[in-house]
């Protein structure tokens, strides 16, 4: 498999349906008001940026970076479809938005995931990634259900 990371706008159908995907099995997933996956129309906001992972022609994966503040910023809607899992794609995803914020000058990267079992291949991706917890960040709120992360750049 030989991997090609893009920006991406979000607007092919391709894209639109896997980030449909995220979200629906985010919300699934996750206790009423828990899930914090954004729909595609909240993550064509200009703070931010997005990219595809393809295999030739074939979406595999995507994720998201917003900026938080100057410095900081957030990872977002990392997600790989079932058929490429385990196969790198989270992993370059991740290097790409990590790559980005050190750029942009950014110090730390955050994030916010859930804590049940749906959610512990990508805690491993982050912890292996160098990301440690830490405590809420921005807007959000601690919960039974959610765990948060940073990565000091």
């Amino acid at each position: 498999m030989t991997l090609t990371l893009r920006f991406d706008d979000l607007t092919s159908p391709e894209v639109e349906a896997l980030i449909t995907a995220h979200v629906t099995e985010m919300r699934g997933g996750s206790p009423s008001g828990c899930a914090h996956a954004l729909a595609i129309e909240g993550l064509r906001h200009p703070d931010i940026t997005c990219w595809t992972a393809w295999d030739g022609g074939v979406l595999c994966g995507c994720g998201a970076l917003k900026a938080l503040s100057r410095n900081t910023g957030e990872i977002k809607s990392m997600r790989t479809r079932t058929a490429f899992l385990r196969r790198g794609v989270g992993r370059a995803v991740l290097e790409e938005i990590i790559r980005t914020a050190r750029g942009r000058g950014y110090t730390a990267l955050f994030l916010e995931t859930g804590n049940s079992a749906l959610f512990e291949p990508a805690q491993a991706l982050y912890l292996r990634n160098g990301f440690t917890w830490c405590e809420p960040f921005g807007e959000y709120t601690a919960t039974a259900f959610n765990v948060f992360m940073r990565k000091r750049l």
